[in-house]
């Protein structure tokens, strides 16, 4: 009958191995020693068990000992590491904190109920402002579109805009706004920011002494509406770009 495997636990505690004490020189050795010791113990025992032991030790062994700072490192962030900030429960006061715990049961239904109200109609406002911007885009030929898509020119389609806005909410419908585009290219953009906004635009050549200029006349529809989309057209076009629509 075969005798189990017996670990030396002795060996491990007598001072021949105690590698904590002594120079670093002396704790090298001693640390060798007991290594060399453990993995000659493999060849020794066949139980699992025992061999697994060993190969514990040796990979302890070859760990050096932590520091209490280091182990603590180890973990960090808090709750184990450093001190845990105190977070803003803990840091509100006491009596506005019971407020808020008792309030009313009707009461916080009313401010709930109040406060999605209002996220509702603000997104019903922004959802019908995106709808008559893209109302005004479609009425954008179709060729002026696709311009606005291949060279989308801001700061000349935006001194465009400001006068047709300015021109929309404080010129009566009888009166006529005249502007110059000499460049083909910019004339194109110019009627399509006059589509966008519902108005009609017509070219014509005007002769000052040798130069003939060409310029826009633009006026309002007689039966048109001209109320003024919350967004414009350089924002639509920024917006499009960057794929919010």
């Amino acid at each position: 009958m075969a005798t189990p495997d017996v670990l030396p636990h002795d060996h491990f505690s007598s001072s021949s191995f105690d590698h904590t004490k002594g120079d670093a020189k002396s704790r090298g050795l001693a640390l060798e020693k007991k290594i060399e010791y453990l993995e000659s113990l493999n060849d020794r025992v066949s139980n699992r068990r025992a061999r697994r032991w060993i190969n514990d030790r040796i990979l302890l062994e070859l760990v050096p000992r932590l520091t209490g700072d280091e182990i603590r490192g180890l973990f960090a962030p808090p709750p184990f590491g450093d001190e845990a900030q105190p977070s803003p429960f803990c840091m509100t006061n006491v009596g506005e904190w019971d407020k808020f715990r008792n309030i009313d049961m009707d009461k916080e239904a009313g401010a709930i109920e109040a406060l999605k109200g209002f996220s509702s109609k603000k997104k019903s406002s922004v959802d019908a402002d995106k709808i008559a911007a893209l109302t005004a885009w479609h009425r954008v030929d179709c060729r002026t579109r696709e311009a606005f898509r291949r060279s989308f020119l801001p700061e000349l389609v935006n001194g465009f805009e400001v006068n047709i806005r300015a021109f929309v909410s404080e010129a009566a419908n009888e009166e006529v706004l005249v502007m110059y585009a000499q460049d083909p290219f910019h004339r194109l953009l110019l009627h399509g920011v006059c589509e966008f906004y519902n108005l009609v635009s017509t070219t014509e050549s005007e002769t000052k002494g040798t130069k003939v200029l060409k310029m826009t006349k633009i006026k309002k529809k007689k039966a048109g509406n001209n109320e003024l989309p919350i967004i414009t057209l350089c924002e639509f076009l920024k917006m499009a770009k960057d794929g919010f629509w």
